[in-house]
């Protein structure tokens, strides 16, 4: 553990405005929202705020029936809270690694982890993705949000992200709990590799994965959060 002198500390570690715009980072795993109007937010993200800034919770309709229907089928999902005001505001996850993306729209889409996404601008367009349930299997990764637009997007992964490209003579297979985002136009097939020996307690533990094939990318981070397990009874 490092050791400061108490002005030293102080001044090391000061926040400092880097004037990179509404998003930055104050360090690796730290987001600075510049706010001035609305932003989205994972609930439970704010760490710290300065000036005249309300949160208010995700109310069951504000985003319409049909993303209240999703999320209902899902049963799970982010949950998010509405950031208004003007001032800063700073936000974390669990000590994971902040990214930020710039949407910049003509077409441009990124199906995110509902749990990787940490906060958003208003202007970006979104929908909750579904993927089909799979027998014997919890479906705690099967929420996912689908981004699209123009705007900024923060993400958060256990230590860096790796982008693995996929093309139609090289496609690339997943574990769900290792997987964070990837291109809008990739339609992941959910694999699923139960044998015997699995059953009793034998096989690899990748008995479920994902399959991703065609033109575009896969976000993956060297970690596995518990999204997808299998199901016991």
């Amino acid at each position: 553990m490092s050791r400061y002198r108490l002005t030293d500390f102080v001044a090391s570690t000061q926040q400092q405005d880097l004037g990179q715009g509404d998003f930055e980072l104050e360090n690796e795993r730290l987001l600075e929202v510049n706010l001035d109007g609305v932003v989205w937010t994972k609930m439970g993200s704010m760490v710290a705020y300065r000036g005249p800034i309300r949160f208010t919770r995700e109310g069951i309709l504000e985003h319409g029936m049909g993303k209240a229907l999703k999320r209902a089928v899902t049963g799970e999902g982010m949950r998010m809270t509405k950031a208004e005001g003007n001032g800063k505001l700073y936000l974390a996850d669990e000590g994971k690694k902040v990214s930020i993306l710039h949407m910049s729209g003509g077409g441009e889409a990124l199906v995110v982890n509902g749990n990787d996404v940490l906060a958003f601008q208003p202007s970006l367009i979104w929908d909750i993705k579904m993927m089909r349930r799979v027998t014997g299997m919890l479906a705690g990764g099967l929420f996912n949000m689908r981004f699209e637009g123009h705007g900024l997007l923060a993400i958060t992964t256990h230590h860096d992200p790796v982008t693995l490209m996929v093309t139609p003579d090289s496609p690339v297979t997943t574990d769900p709990n290792a997987t964070v985002a990837w291109s809008g136009n990739l339609e992941p097939e959910l694999k699923t590799d139960i044998s015997f020996k699995t059953f009793l307690g034998r096989g690899s533990g990748e008995t479920f994965q994902m399959h991703f094939k065609g033109e575009g990318f896969v976000v993956i981070q060297p970690q596995e959060e518990v999204y997808f397990q299998t199901a016991k009874g």
